[in-house]
């Protein structure tokens, strides 16, 4: 793997795992697509460094747990603004 890719894996994670940051955020925090902070974060990070991998899984995994919650907040606050 070449070591830029493996810098950013790296850099992508701690940045997942301090702000607790979606896998879009961090996306658009490192001007990636999504797709590629998902393969870093799921192939290329377990390959690197498997601990920091499960650390990085289970922020993933609430994330994914709250996913539904986050779209129906974002749904009220876009009719909120409607009505205004």
């Amino acid at each position: 793997m070449k070591e830029y890719i493996e810098e950013r894996v790296l850099t992508i994670a701690d940045y997942i795992i301090e702000s607790r940051a979606t896998v879009r955020e961090a996306a658009k925090r490192f001007g990636v697509s999504k797709s590629t902070v998902h393969k870093d974060m799921v192939d290329r990070l377990r390959e690197i460094n498997p601990s920091l991998s499960q650390d990085v899984r289970r922020v993933l995994d609430v994330n994914k747990q709250e996913r539904h919650l986050r779209g129906g907040m974002a749904t009220r606050e876009k009719y909120l603004h409607m009505k205004g």
